[in-house]
């Protein structure tokens, strides 16, 4: 079978390219004959994941000579981002089925899609594909309220088996550009690691450099002015980097979905800051310390991340 795989793939995204490696070695441990990435960046996703590759709108060609198309994972079926993204992800969907092409859906989060024209298109679309896969319950019950059935399956990136490596003394932090997270919140929670994490090494994970970075630059700035100079910026940020920095951490706070998953794998104790449902989620799953962006006080959860583990 030859696929061709869309996704939020080429951004340097950790999580998406996460998703995409390993989707890609399912397929090609199943025996798949030609694997074709949509990727904004083709050379590199070529590169990197061992595949073939072509650009965000230079797909046709590919869906033309394919068998299956895989739409996925990540949350690429909504508006909240724009109605633009939503349209382009529809759009490919749609070319596979004008060519009469299978579609698959894969460990998507659906919606929120607030349009009616984009509720009505994307139902359209999904009740042609022969086979979908959700990452959460809110995507499944809204996909029931639509008569449409899926799988409920957990994010490919709990797949990965990671070394448990844990060197002590190190801390990650990994923060992005969001609202919520301005001067007041950074000033709090750089309070906290001071307090906590004066003596140890301080590593900042941006996973995402084009909305991570001045984020990660100014909180490193922040922890200076407060008289911490142990700190480090990951400047490398692939697929093995990221993963190799956080399975060598002893504590991880984290703000994105992927990075708190990681840590989770590479058994680090980690503190998730809660800026999206599926983080909360996921530090309730797995009892992990979670502070929210409007939370007066993050003493309490900082003192569970630093229990001693039973």
């Amino acid at each position: 079978m030859k696929y061709v795989v869309s996704g939020y793939i080429g951004f340097d995204n950790f999580g998406d390219e996460a998703i995409a490696k390993i989707l890609s070695q399912k397929l090609k441990s199943e025996g798949a004959e030609k694997i074709t990435i949509i990727s904004s960046n083709p050379e590199k996703t070529s590169d990197n994941l061992g595949v073939c590759s072509c650009g965000m709108l230079k797909f046709l060609p590919s869906i033309i000579e394919s068998d299956v198309l895989i739409s996925g994972g990540g949350s690429l079926l909504q508006d909240a981002t724009s109605f633009k993204s939503l349209v382009y992800y529809l759009a490919v969907i749609y070319s596979a089925l004008i060519f009469g092409k299978k579609v698959e859906i894969f460990a998507q989060g659906i919606g929120p899609i607030k349009s009616k024209l984009g509720q009505f298109l994307t139902k359209f679309a999904l009740k042609r594909a022969l086979k979908i896969t959700v990452r959460d319950e809110k995507s499944q019950e809204l996909l029931k309220s639509w008569k449409i059935d899926s799988e409920l399956v957990k994010d490919p990136v709990l797949e990965l088996e990671l070394p448990q490596k844990n060197i002590r003394g190190t801390v990650g932090i990994q923060l992005r550009n969001y609202k919520g997270v301005d001067d007041s919140f950074l000033q709090k929670l750089a309070d906290e690691v001071c307090k906590r994490f004066a003596d140890k090494k301080i590593i900042i994970l941006p996973l995402q450099k084009s909305i991570d970075t001045e984020v990660s630059e100014k909180f490193a700035q922040i922890l200076r002015e407060k008289g911490i100079n142990n700190i480090s910026i990951l400047e490398k940020t692939s697929l093995t980097d990221v993963i190799d920095a956080i399975s060598d951490l002893e504590y991880l706070i984290a703000m994105r979905f992927h990075a708190n998953i990681v840590g989770i794998k590479a058994g680090v104790k980690t503190l998730a800051i809660n800026y999206d449902p599926k983080v909360e989620k996921l530090a309730s799953e797995y009892n992990l310390p979670l502070i929210n962006l409007d939370d007066k006080d993050f003493s309490e959860e900082f003192e569970r991340l630093c229990l001693p583990l039973n």
